[in-house]
Parts: structure tokens; sequence; C-alpha cells
């Protein structure tokens, strides 16, 4: 009976965060790959301007953002019991801020690099979409509003893909692998939208995030590592010259 309540509660949780991106995304890149042009010329912008009026761009940025966490904290309601906050059960806490940073920044450059050289290589055969990482208009508020969509994102993902989803599947009784190769497949799924190139470099660091919380029960390097990885995404590409986004072939 535990379980299957379990098992509704994690579809509850997921068909109203990632999970939903993911069955957009799967119809999108069926969409994308039977239109006329070929994937490798199509584009994706992500953190576009809503508004060419400044300031109710930016109301609708920051509603976005705060709307955004609200399955962060259904799952973090889900997961605390009596005696015991949920953000300390995953891991979601400031405790030992040096020794989270420093695995942060480790595990963002061990996704980050080799990320960037995967969606080369994807965009070189045609297998992923250009993906235009911030299109906001430039304004002030600009670059704070892509650090806060970062962390947004960092916490979305590795709270319910990395935290919560592992949490109940083990409770299911999930064997460890198909408990990080369900996370990884849900966290690459998400992102199909972008292309072949980018479901697989996403699985792969979902292999990795999933694997690191089921050994160290923390997602805040997680987090941190995700914000990182996201911030150098959209930051740059907003800051960055034209020239200097073609030459890595970003633009």
């Amino acid at each position: 009976m535990l379980r299957v309540r379990l098992r509704t509660e994690v579809l509850i949780v997921l068909g109203l965060s990632l999970g939903q991106s993911a069955v957009y995304a799967v119809v999108t890149i069926v969409a994308r790959l039977t239109a006329g042009t070929p994937l490798g010329e199509q584009t994706a912008a992500l953190n576009p301007s809503r508004s060419a009026r400044p300031y109710l761009d930016l109301t609708y940025q920051l509603l976005g953002i705060g709307f955004a966490l609200v399955p962060v904290a259904l799952a973090l309601f889900l997961l605390s019991e009596p005696g015991r906050r949920a953000t300390a059960r995953i891991g979601l806490d400031l405790r030992r801020p040096w020794r989270n940073l420093g695995a942060g920044v480790g595990l963002a450059a061990l996704i980050g690099v080799p990320g960037l050289g995967l969606y080369l290589l994807g965009r070189a055969l045609g297998l992923t979409v250009e993906v235009q990482a911030a299109t906001l208009n430039q304004h002030w508020w600009t670059v704070p509003v892509l650090i806060l969509a970062a962390l947004q994102n960092a916490l979305l993902e590795e709270v319910v893909v990395a935290g919560y989803l592992v949490e109940r599947l083990e409770q299911m009784g999930w064997r460890p692998g198909a408990v990080v190769g369900a996370s990884a497949l849900v966290r690459g799924a998400y992102h199909l939208y972008q292309g072949i190139g980018p479901f697989v470099g996403n699985a792969v660091m979902g292999v990795i995030f999933a694997a690191y919380y089921r050994r160290r029960r923390r997602t805040t390097p997680l987090v941190i590592a995700h914000t990182l990885i996201d911030v150098v995404a959209f930051v740059g590409y907003t800051v960055l010259p034209a020239g200097v986004l073609a030459s890595l072939g970003l633009a």
C-alpha cells in the first residue's frame, strides 16, 4: 500500500514539474525532427524577454522564477518527517560551506567542460540545435535575473531529481542502478528539446549527480555546481562579444 502511495506521489510531483517538462520536450524533439528544417539549423532560446516594457519584463521574470520553485517547496514538504527537516534529510543546508563549495566547483568543472565539448560535437554532427542561452533584452537587472534563473534551475532540478526522486525510489525498493538510471533518464529527457547531444550530456550528468547524492546524501554541492554551470552559460552568452561566441560555436 505504501509503495502505491509513494508511486502516486512521485507521479504527481513530476507531473507538476520536471516530468511535465520531459513530456513537452519529447513532443518538441519529435516536432523538430519532422520539420522541414534540419535539426542543426534550428534554435532554442532560453531565458527570453517577455515584454518590451523593461519593468513589466522584470516582473514576469521574477514571477516565473518564484512560481518555478513551488515544486521544490512541495518536494521538501513531502520529504519532511516529525523531528527531521527535509532540508537536513537531503543535505540542503549551509553546513561545511568550504567543503560544499570545493565539491561544487569540482563537479562543475567535471561536468561543464566535457558538456561544452559534447554540445559542440552535437552541433558539428547536426544532432543539436543552436542553444541561445540568454535572450533577455539588455537592462540593468539582466545579469542579476540570469543569476537568479540559474539558481532556480539548480534548486528545482537537484531537489526534485537528485534529492526527492532518489529518496522516494529507494523507499519503493528500487535497486541502486535503477534509481540512478531513472534519475538520469528524467534529467536527460527534459533537455531533449535541445537535441540528442544535450540529452546524452545531461543524462551523463544525471548519473554522476545521482551517484554522488546516494553516496553523500547532500544536495548543496549539486546546487552549487549546477548554479555555476548555468551562470557561466547564461551570463557568458549575454556579456561575451558575438565574435567570441561565434568562435566557440555558440552563435
